[in-house]
């Protein structure tokens, strides 16, 4: 068979494949999360899918300001770390039980991004970049230098089902954390696909991040828009940032607001796909599965870093589209050819 008449072939399954509803998908997949927890999989791939659903729902948030809005936010991370916090505190020295803080956390977190996003949104490219950035550097220092964080020594959290503050089954905890990161993961996938490609909230933004002054031309508010955007992100981080303290039961500076936080979100939508629904649904499993399954069966804490670089590289090169990208056909076999084409002549390579 040549390979003009096997293009052919693939073309003709993949324009006559069957078209499924989307909620048809949704309600699937939700089936499937549902029952995975037992069907004997273990303690072990229990975490690793509970890892996959929060980091999916991270870069789901990061994805809303940098990819619908256009906005390189190098400060995401803090909110995880500012959520994981609150929600400690609250749980620590005020008695909290895990849900009410963690509706407390998301509270907060819309008051103070939406504070942070006044002044920090009327800059762009880069020196929003910087300005985010910045604030997240504050925020760790901060928490490293405050006693009611715990400082340096970091905070520990309860860790029985009582501290949900609610008369549950009798199951292992694990399993309910499981099922509070899906309900998350899911929410933040549907909040994107529903807002931010089916609304006219999501056509607004994407008018504001191609071209801001023709956007205000025809009356749409781009101060609001991105606003709005911008805390509704950050407060999703914030409450993944909660739920994972409550999982993980302790909390330190260095780790919930460590600059690799926010690397790692950046990183799984660039090798997904910018600006998709679906793109960091894929980078996001793509990258932690890397990450863990390298640590865990390569013993190499580090070695994910270097194919996250290499991953990146490629996209960026080759597939600026992402994963998704090559999948729905917005990148084609001749684009990834005309771009080492591009960057062999470049640099004299050929």
């Amino acid at each position: 068979m040549s390979w003009e008449s096997l293009k052919a072939r693939i073309a003709s399954v993949v324009n006559n494949r069957p078209k499924y509803d989307g909620r048809i998908l949704l309600g699937m997949a939700l089936l499937v999360l549902l029952v995975l927890p037992w069907l004997g999989i273990g303690r072990f791939w229990t975490r690793i899918l509970t890892g996959v659903l929060m980091w999916i729902g991270l870069a789901q948030s990061w994805n809303m300001i940098g990819g619908y809005a256009g906005y390189l936010d190098f400060g995401h991370g803090a909110y995880f770390g500012i959520g994981a916090f609150v929600t400690g505190i609250l749980m620590v020295h005020y008695s909290f039980s895990f849900f009410a803080a963690l509706f407390v956390t998301a509270v907060f977190g819309v008051i103070i991004s939406y504070a942070i996003g006044i002044p920090t949104l009327r800059l762009r490219g880069a020196y929003f970049a910087i300005a985010t950035w910045a604030f997240a550097e504050a925020m760790r220092q901060l928490a490293l230098n405050i006693e009611i964080t715990g400082g340096v020594s970091g905070m520990s959290l309860p860790s029985t089902n009582a501290a949900f503050g609610l008369p549950l089954p009798d199951l292992p905890r694990l399993i309910y954390i499981y099922y509070i990161m899906a309900i998350l993961s899911v929410g933040t996938v549907v909040i994107t696909y529903l807002f931010f490609e089916n609304h006219e909230f999501g056509y607004k933004i994407k008018a504001v991040r191609d071209n801001e002054d023709a956007a205000e031309s025809v009356g749409i508010d781009s101060t609001q828009v991105k606003r709005r955007v911008y805390a509704l992100s950050c407060t999703i981080a914030a409450v993944f940032g909660g739920t994972y303290a409550f999982y993980i039961t302790f909390v330190h500076p260095e780790e919930v607001l460590g600059s690799m936080i926010t690397a790692q979100m950046v990183i799984m939508v660039l090798a997904g796909g910018l600006g998709t629904v679906l793109g960091p649904v894929v980078g996001g499993t793509l990258i932690f599965l890397l990450d863990r399954l390298s640590a865990i069966y390569l013993g190499m804490d580090t070695f994910y870093i270097s194919l996250m670089g290499l991953i990146i590289m490629l996209v960026v090169l080759f597939a600026p589209n992402g994963i998704v990208g090559i999948v729905t056909g917005k990148t084609t076999v001749s684009d990834i050819r005309t771009n080492m084409k591009s960057l062999a002549d470049k640099f004299n390579i050929l």
